[in-house]
């Protein structure tokens, strides 16, 4: 299959913790605005935690956690299905008596994927389950591997989804003030080493009540930026991934 250009919006999101009204308001307003913008997007990924910020005492209350389907995503599935675009989101999410944290995809065609966090860090190992590595998925002919956050740091992690077909490593991620150089050396490494384009979708704002390092965008897999947010608030940072560059 000849590739074309894949068009994706990367959303530096700043959820409201535990305030899911306001977070999948805003999640659906962003969704609308970015598919019927004049660039369209063929993907739109939020960070990690989207739907609730990155909180984990959040994860005692049980209206937080999403499950596969979840009919409070049913207006993004819409839009989705509507526009062709597939949309990943940020969650805890429950599998049958599995927890974790996750990347949902949601297209409104298909029935959602959960692409959860493989490895886990601090408090983390107490309160989810790890993934079984990485989920590779299918969006507009182009293989789109997910990651979540700490699975950035291992390489093989990326190899696996290099395995699996992916042509781009895609992750969810919360980096704070002071850890701008660890995001930017990983994510150009990630695509470096495994020949694939990366894209990052950073927390903006203050969460953990610490500064965002910002720095959401995409490096094209010889390690060139080829897009990254301006600042550390909230920011929707548009790239085309060039197939010719792979």
């Amino acid at each position: 299959m000849i590739l074309s250009e894949l068009t994706v919006a990367v959303v530096q999101a700043v959820p409201v913790d535990g305030d899911l009204e306001a977070n999948l308001r805003g999640t659906e307003s962003l969704v609308e605005q970015l598919v019927t913008s004049a660039a369209g997007a063929d993907l739109i990924v939020f960070p990690e935690l989207s739907l609730t910020g990155y909180d984990l005492s959040l994860l005692a209350d049980e209206r937080n956690w999403f499950t596969p389907g979840d009919e409070r995503l049913n207006a993004v599935r819409k839009i989705a299905a509507e526009h062709g675009t597939t949309v990943v989101v940020g969650a805890p999410v429950r599998v049958g008596e599995h927890q974790h944290i996750a990347s949902m995809v949601l297209t409104g065609d298909a029935p959602d994927v959960v692409a959860a966090k493989t490895h886990l860090h601090g408090a983390e190992n107490d309160l989810v389950e790890p993934g079984t590595g990485p989920v590779v998925i299918s969006v507009a002919g182009w293989n789109v591997g997910l990651a979540v956050c700490y699975d950035t740091a291992f390489p093989a992690h990326a190899q696996q989804a290099k395995e699996r077909g992916a042509q781009a490593y895609v992750a969810s991620v919360l980096f704070t003030q002071g850890e701008e150089r660890r995001l930017d050396v990983r994510m150009a490494a990630r695509a470096v080493d495994h020949g694939m384009f990366s894209v990052t979708a950073n927390l903006g704002g203050y969460p953990l009540g610490q500064r965002s390092a910002g720095g959401s965008g995409a490096c094209a897999p010889d390690g060139t930026v080829l897009a990254v947010a301006a600042g550390r608030d909230q920011e929707v940072v548009t790239v085309r991934l060039d197939p010719a560059l792979l």
